[in-house]
């Protein structure tokens, strides 16, 4: 194999070779040399194996990821690819090619492999499949479900709408489009950050891929081929946000044990058999004693909660006799065996607009809203994805899986949506995905992107960090006009009031004012989630740990606290006097000086923490909040710590693409140590982008070593 490989100042990797299978095969082999640990981690991820090298505290997730069949899925998915599109599986096994080629390579530079005592294993023609589908199985966010289902239990159906927030906020994005009517170049401009747990190495791999039939830039995922959700054809771009779209559904079951397995009531009231099976997983330090868990899946899917009760006990009926019962998950990639990677290859050869409309034609999932432009003026705003069509119930909470009207008829049509005044806005509002959702983001982020753009008749792509790093908090109203509305305050507190309706709104990290707001809304959510009204939520039903962030308390009262406030009624709870507590608490409290910035820092996630607190490199504080455009989300009432930010920034400019911009949170590599892990955070944090280079006489070659390769 053959390929050239050139990096420019920030290290990030630009590949060329003779032919599509080389570049493929040359991608996967320079992400292993750059991010061997991150796709060790991944390939054990999808197998559910983690636990063995990263201790007790990964088993929940390898329950999960063994109860939810994903390796299988995964296996199923790459066999129905080679059967419907070989010429993709072969681009997606040279991918595999080159990754087991660099592994070796990679483990040499990466510390964690010699601190685990681990070494890299081999890579599979379906761990690409495995792989996204790991870092997507809990994107659409079916776990909502089980809290909606504790809020029916115990507020009543009509509270579910009080919580209708982003979850705990595992996903989301910023973009838009911005035609070449309203720019100075007359092309379009595409712009936009995608908001995702942030992880050290990054979620996203800048990189570029060239061969004879294209020329391409973008964000790709480590482990999966090809550049996806964000890339710059030159003559055509396109980016995503997630579109908030149901597309996954949890059937309460009810099963029992036989003496020849397992059993499950089926809609038409029989009962039939529900393939059972126990698997083992390792859990390093537990002294050679593996942990057991069930797999059983009926004819709706895996079961992923709970369990059959012992042989000669009846099933319980419903949540209201036993709120853990087995619940199975249905999602569309189990069901149909594709995930969508038929439209890889045909997103890299787009030319234009309709390319990039066809391509997404095969899209599975995520579900996600697509914006595109070309060079000739072309433009598209679409939802692409897979989405079933059944009950409006299934959508809400689990539903039964024994009574008929919940199951699968068909799928959705992919809604098309409009630009308005040659703008298109993406944020995870409510838009063409409507139809096809249930909880959406509120419009704060959508509204002000609008109004920034249409605050100058003419746009550049220098000019978009401007909208990147706005820190206007929209949804700071309804806490500051409770504040407005308090009287007969001592003198305290009426000081601290009135800094706070004097304040700007802007969540700046070097803001004494926003760190202020911060501390009265945290006091104001623990005393809403203590209020006997809702701590009736606070002890969730037993789920498995991997589904107790959406069960949280706390998160759902501090991200839903907008529609708390502003409820007409809410269950008789005297909101001025929490809210006048909040305030009197906070003015005692509040540190002198203190800033939002000394609070809200940055917490990435690694999959091996630091052996030591003193090892890890002090994070930076951040500006920017949850319903900020610089969405920067920590948790209200329980910490100012930000675990989720933008995951990458970019811009892409038609009318130049060496003018295109882009940032990830820390650096190309994936390496401590190495000067390109970290080297990209400052640009990153003061809103700054890195520059696109696209002439290969400015980059820098890298030798490439085609000995240090395993061959077999």
């Amino acid at each position: 194999m053959t390929f050239d490989l050139y990096r420019d100042a920030h290290g990030i990797p630009h590949l060329r070779a003779g032919d599509v299978l080389a570049l493929a095969r040359a991608q996967g082999r320079v992400t292993a040399r750059d991010r061997a640990w991150q796709l060790e981690v991944e390939r054990h991820r999808v197998r559910g194996t983690t636990a063995a090298f990263l201790g007790r505290e990964a088993l929940p997730w390898d329950r999960f990821a063994r109860r939810a069949r994903l390796e299988d899925t995964a296996r199923r998915c790459h066999a129905a690819l080679e059967e419907r599109d070989p010429e993709t599986a072969a681009w997606v096994r040279a991918y595999v090619e080159g990754v087991n080629e660099g592994l070796a390579a990679g483990a040499r530079r990466a510390p964690e492999f010699a601190r685990t005592g681990l070494a890299p294993g081999r890579w599979e023609p379906w761990t690409p499949f495995g792989v996204w589908l790991g870092t997507h199985i809990l994107f659409a966010g079916f776990p909502a479900k089980l809290w909606r289902e504790e809020v029916v239990r115990h507020l009543g159906p009509e509270a579910v709408g009080l919580f209708a927030a982003d979850g705990p906020g595992t996903a989301g994005s910023n973009g838009w489009l911005v035609t070449g009517a309203r720019t100075a170049t007359g092309q379009a401009v595409i712009a936009g950050d995608p908001h995702r747990f942030i992880e050290e190495p990054g979620v996203y791999q800048q990189i570029r891929l060239a061969c004879p039939e294209f020329d391409v830039l973008g964000l790709a995922v480590p482990g999966v081929p090809g550049i996806a959700h964000f890339a710059h054809t030159g003559t055509v771009a396109w980016a995503i946000t997630n579109a908030m779209a149901d597309y996954q559904d949890l059937y309460r079951e009810r099963l029992r044990r036989t003496p020849d397995g397992v059993e499950a009531l089926d809609p038409d009231g029989t009962w039939r058999p529900a393939p059972a099976h126990t698997e083992s997983i390792e859990v390093a330090g537990a002294e050679g004693r593996p942990e057991e868990v069930e797999v059983i899946e009926t004819a709706r899917g895996p079961v992923v909660i709970g369990s059959p009760p012992p042989h000669g006990t009846t099933p319980a009926a419903g949540p209201e006799a036993d709120p853990c019962a087995p619940l199975a998950l249905r999602h569309p990639p189990r069901v149909t065996g594709d995930l969508g990677f038929g439209a890889l290859l045909p997103l890299l050869r787009a030319r234009r607009v309709a390319d990039v409309d066809r391509a997404f034609d095969r899209w599975a999932e995520p579900v996600n809203v697509v914006l595109a432009a070309d060079t000739e003026g072309g433009t598209l705003h679409r939802i692409a994805g897979r989405v079933p069509v059944r009950a409006a119930a299934n959508r809400v909470r689990p539903v039964p899986a024994w009574e008929p009207g919940h199951e699968w008829t068909g799928w959705h049509e992919t809604p098309y949506g409009d630009l308005d005044d040659g703008l298109a806005v993406m944020a995870n509002q409510r838009g063409p995905a409507a139809p096809l959702g249930t909880e959406f983001a509120p419009p704060h982020r959508a509204d002000r992107i609008r109004a920034l753009l249409g605050g100058r008749p003419r746009w550049r792509a220098a000019d978009m960090p401007e909208v990147h790093t706005d820190t206007h908090l929209a949804s700071a109203a309804p806490l500051l006009d409770h504040l407005a509305a308090l009287d007969g305050l001592a003198p305290a507190p009426a000081a601290l009031r009135e800094r706070l309706l004097r304040w700007d709104r802007r969540m700046a990290a070097d803001s004494a004012d926003a760190a202020a707001y911060a501390a009265v809304r945290g006091a104001l959510v623990r005393r809403l989630a203590a209020e006997p009204a809702f701590a009736v939520l606070a002890d969730p039903p037993a789920y498995p740990e991997v589904f107790q962030p959406w069960l949280a308390l706390l998160p759902r009262v501090g991200l839903a606290l907008e529609h708390l406030l502003t409820a007409p009624d809410l269950y008789g709870i005297d909101r001025p006097a929490l809210v006048r507590a909040a305030l009197e608490e906070t003015a005692t409290t509040l540190g002198e000086g203190v800033t939002w910035g000394d609070t809200h820092l940055l917490a990435p996630w690694r999959a091996l923490p630091p052996e030591a607190p003193g090892e890890a490199p002090q994070e930076p504080g951040l500006s920017g909040d949850h319903d900020c455009v610089l969405s920067t989300s920590s948790v209200p009432g329980l910490t100012d710590l930000a675990a989720r930010a933008s995951a990458a920034r970019y811009v892409w400019d038609l009318a130049r693409r060496e003018d295109s911009r882009w940032i990830v949170p820390f650096g190309a590599c994936g390496v401590p140590g190495d000067p390109h892990h970290r080297d990209q955070l400052p640009l990153w944090l003061t809103g700054g982008l890195a520059p696109v280079v696209t002439d290969w006489t400015l980059l820098t070659e890298e030798d490439v070593d085609h000995e240090d390769v395993d061959h077999e």
